[in-house]
Formats: structure tokens, sequence, C-alpha cells
């Protein structure tokens, strides 16, 4: 590779099979080039059609290697402090969920320990887990808020998440998610953290431009649909889009009301219904899948895949990276256990972390490989994309552009 390829990110891709990712299959296409000006892809097809302008410009050689868009992990709690891992031993020695949350464990633990963390430490801890994403191929990361449950320690998580995306050659959308728990300050008065919710905490992330979206997790054990409804009104008034943590563990019309919003994605959808399933289809809105959760909480009721697919529903994949329910950073992990657990094909897999992602989190520059689209590519020592789908273990990454400029050189 030219010396000046990281550099520059004006260049040529030769000789590779680059999956467009504008298909159902794919788009594959054998001995592609790809052609990069300023950061965006400016043209790609056939090696033999690439158009005389382009070739002056510094060229690499892909080796019949696989040319993806990189990856977008469209659904993460990745800024939190201290760690859940004692949890982990505990209920493996037969100690029971409620009998840890009583003991000051559980989300509360992980509220406590990011409400003492100041924001240079919240950044260190958290600014790993990132930098790990990238390292399997993730250049757009959503990243919620959550464990904070006040003003003050809602907004310090959606700043360090900022940070996290200035300070890295990726792109961080932010989601504000204050109605993830109740604080056990508002145990007894749910609708006054409803009121704190939508009178003062969306409006400050809005007017310090903290939040790009509003998160609501709508279940028995989290808020009321009307509770829901409250925060998603809210957030409209301040101009920002809605997505909805819903059915996860029971079906409480969640997805149907995100629907209603024209919100950009429901996640989890273990118990979703016809009903919601079809509001979804109607909305143009994403099915997220958290396949970590499910295997990490050791869940049986399987999310209604074949029903998605026959509603048309784009569905995508996500870590779901968190404390307590799916401590996991491999995004690619997640398409291996989306295919064997859910039971998707591998081309869903990929359009879940790629075409379907970037539009859970209202990207339309990126995802496909197409003219115009942000240069954020992976190149992957691999010959099939059902490869990464098939094992794991063993990270196939060769090269991470994020707009143009190379950021990883395996």
């Amino acid at each position: 590779m030219p010396n000046n390829s990281a550099a520059n990110n004006s260049w040529v891709l030769h000789s590779v099979t680059a999956a467009q990712m504008n298909t159902p299959d794919l788009g594959l296409l054998a001995n592609a080039s790809l052609a990069v000006v300023d950061g965006s892809i400016a043209w790609v097809g056939e090696n033999s059609a690439l158009p005389k302008r382009y070739k002056a410009l510094p060229a690499i050689h892909g080796q019949g290697k696989l040319l993806t868009p990189a990856l977008t992990d469209c659904h993460t709690h990745l800024v939190w402090a201290g760690s859940r891992a004692s949890e982990f031993r505990q209920r493996l020695h037969g100690k029971s969920y409620e009998a840890i949350a009583a003991a000051g464990g559980g989300i509360l633990a992980t509220v406590t320990a990011t409400r003492e963390a100041s924001e240079e430490t919240l950044f260190a801890q958290s600014l790993p887990r990132a930098q790990a994403l990238m390292q399997q191929g993730v250049a757009h990361i959503e990243i919620k808020s959550g464990y904070g449950l006040s003003l003050a320690d809602e907004l310090k998580q959606l700043r360090v998440a900022r940070r996290i995306g200035n300070e890295l050659p990726l792109k961080v959308t932010t989601t504000l998610l204050a109605a993830h728990a109740l604080p056990p300050e508002f145990k007894q008065n749910p609708e006054a953290y409803i009121n704190l919710v939508c009178e003062q905490i969306i409006p400050a992330a809005a007017a310090e431009n903290l939040a790009d979206a509003v998160d609501v997790f709508c279940e028995n054990i989290g808020f009321s649909r009307g509770q829901t409804e409250r925060v998603f009104q809210a957030a409209k008034q301040h101009g920002l889009p809605v997505k909805i943590h819903a059915e996860q563990l029971s079906d409480q019309d969640g997805s149907a009301l995100m629907a209603e919003y024209q919100g950009l994605s429901a996640d989890h959808l273990e118990y979703l219904s016809a009903k919601g399933i079809a509001a979804i289809a109607e909305s143009g809105s994403v099915a997220v899948l958290l396949p970590g959760a499910f295997y990490f909480l050791r869940e049986t009721k399987l999310p209604p895949v074949q029903a998605l697919r026959d509603a048309g529903v784009p569905m995508a994949i996500a870590t779901d990276a968190n404390p307590g329910s799916s401590p996991i950073m491999q995004l690619p992990l997640m398409m291996h256990m989306a295919c064997s657990l859910f039971r998707l094909t591998p081309e869903e897999a990929w359009l879940g972390v790629t075409r379907n992602a970037a539009q859970a989190l209202g990207d339309n520059n990126q995802g496909t490989l197409a003219p115009g689209q942000r240069a954020d590519l992976v190149l992957w020592n691999l010959s099939s994309p059902e490869q990464i789908c098939y094992e794991f273990g063993i990270n196939p990454l060769e090269k991470l552009w994020v707009e143009g400029k190379l950021v990883t050189d395996n």
C-alpha cells in the first residue's frame, strides 16, 4: 500500500469481492473496484469498468478479499462505571436476582457507581469498550444513557458519549434513556420521575445538543405505555426522534406506540404481537434484535423472526453492550448468535449490522457500497460473507476506513 494512503482519503481499491448491501442477497460483485474521493464513495463496479478519471488515484490491491460497509452497532449502553461480575458469580452460585437487588445489586448498583464516577473516570472506563468494537469493524455506535437517572448524571453520560465520538475516528449517535429504570429516590412516586424526565432532562439534553434521540424501557418492570407516551410527546416537542425497548419480557403494546410516533426502531421484541409487527411494518421502522441479552439471560422466548420477514420489516442486530444483561463488545459474535439462536440467514445478519442498523439510527449516509455514501469500509480476510457468521474467536478484519481514512490495519 502506498505510504500516503492512510492519510489520503481519496484512493481506489481494486480486485475485491464487494458486498454492496443493496439487495437481499447482499449484491455481491466479484472482481470489483471502489473509488473514494474526499471521504465518500465515488464509484463502485467491475474492475474493467473503472472510469479513467479515477485511475490516477493511489491504488490498493484487495487480493480478492471481501469488502463491506463498516459495521454499525445500533443499540449499546456503552457508558457506565463499575462492574457486575460479582453478581454473575452469585447467580451461578444460586442467589436469585431479587436477593441480589435487595442487597444493592442489579441496575441500581450500576446507577450508584455511575453517579459516583467523575466524568473523567467514566470516560476512561468506557473508551476501551468503543475501541474494542472498532477492532471488530464498527465505525458507527449508538450509545444510550440510562445509568444516571438524574438530570446531572444523565447529561454526564451523554457528554462522555459525545467525547468518545470526538476522540475516536468513529461516529457516535447518542440516545437519552432517562426512562430506563425508576431511581431509588422516586420509588414511591414514578409519575414525579416522569415529570422530571419530560420537564427537565429532555429539555436540557436538547438545549445542549447532547441527544440525537430519546428511548424508553416500556415494560412491566419499567414504564407503562401511558408513561412512555408522555416521554415521546416531550421528545417530539424538542424535535428528537424516538425509539423503544419493548416486548422483551411481556407484551405492553410499546412497539405499536413507537410506530404511532414514527419512531426509528423497536428493540428486543421477544413478545412482539401480530399487531405490533403490523404497526412496525406500516411505519417503516426497524426491528432491532439483541441476541446477546437473550443468550446471557438464558431466555427461551424467541422473537418472531419469520413473522417479521413475512411483513417485510427490516431487522437489525446489535450488541446491547451493558453491564447487566449483555456485557459483550463483539458485534460479529452477535451475527453468529443471530444465525444460530434466532435462525437468521447470513445475508440477514449482514444487512442487520450494515444497512438496516444504519436505518435504525436514522443514518442515510452509511450502510451500503454506493456513490455518495460515507467511505466507512472494511476489508475482511474472508472469501465469502457467511464465514463471519459461521465461526468466531478469530478476527478476520484486515483494514477499517472511516470517511476514507485508514484507522485500523491488521
